[in-house]
């Protein structure tokens, strides 16, 4: 397998080159365009992608598109559905942990579950069921935006406010709390944050989109053209 990742950060595109017989399973909706070569297969097995009822708790699809180069070498391209980066981690043996629709795809050796984020993660309300991706294999995250990398020492901590969080490493403990009481969680635009203690990486995106839509709701809401500045446009 061989991989690119063009138009970055904005519009990340992922080019797959599979040899005869290779792999490669990602999410439903994903793919932008493949080869006459490429053969595809939904699967909901657990030998595909994400078959146990605890995958629903992650957010993620229960079923996963394969695509397999039968005629031949072929070609898969696959994006994100937000605008934003794409980033290649390549496992060994190991564990990812990556959150709510940040996953976009992997090889079919990558054993995809989903784990609870820990009681307190829940008490506070973070809704957080990372998906735990182990195995040897490359492994395809996707960010809302930019997607940023903190390389953390033993002991040193880090904090990222919830909607910013993409994935993490198995060495790395975290836990979810508000920020400060109700009062300044409202005055303050900020909710949920996460801890994040070393050794190990931890990615976020630097966009929230939760903060996105709420933005262009307001706009729309407030663009009536009637009494705000705004422009009334006719269609004939």
């Amino acid at each position: 397998m061989e991989i690119e990742i063009t138009h970055r950060p904005a519009y990340a595109h992922l080019n797959v080159e599979l040899e005869q017989g290779e792999s490669i399973l990602a999410e439903p909706g994903a793919m932008v365009s493949h080869s006459s070569t490429i053969g595809i297969e939904t699967t909901s097995s657990r030998d595909g992608l994400l078959s146990s009822a605890k995958s629903m708790l992650g957010g993620e699809s229960l079923v996963a598109n394969e695509f397999t180069a039968e005629g031949g070498r072929g070609t898969v391209t696959l994006a994100p559905p937000k605008p934003g980066d794409v980033h290649h981690h390549e496992l060994n043996g190991e564990t990812l942990y990556a959150v709510d629709g940040a996953f976009l795809a992997s090889g079919p050796e990558i054993d995809i579950d989903s784990e609870f984020g820990g009681l307190q993660s829940m008490l506070a309300g973070a809704s957080i069921t990372p998906l735990a991706l182990k195995g040897t294999g490359s492994v395809f995250i996707e960010a809302f935006g930019g997607l940023e990398t903190v390389e953390l020492g033993s002991g040193e901590t880090y904090t990222v406010d919830n909607e910013h969080v993409v994935a993490w490493e198995e060495s790395v403990d975290f836990d979810a709390r508000r920020v400060g009481g109700l009062k300044s969680t409202l005055l303050s635009g900020e909710g949920l944050v996460m801890d994040f203690s070393g050794p190990g990486t931890v990615w976020y995106q630097t966009r929230g989109l939760d903060a996105f839509t709420s933005a262009i709701a307001g706009s729309l809401q407030g663009g009536n053209g009637d009494d705000d500045g705004g422009v009334n446009v006719d269609v004939f």
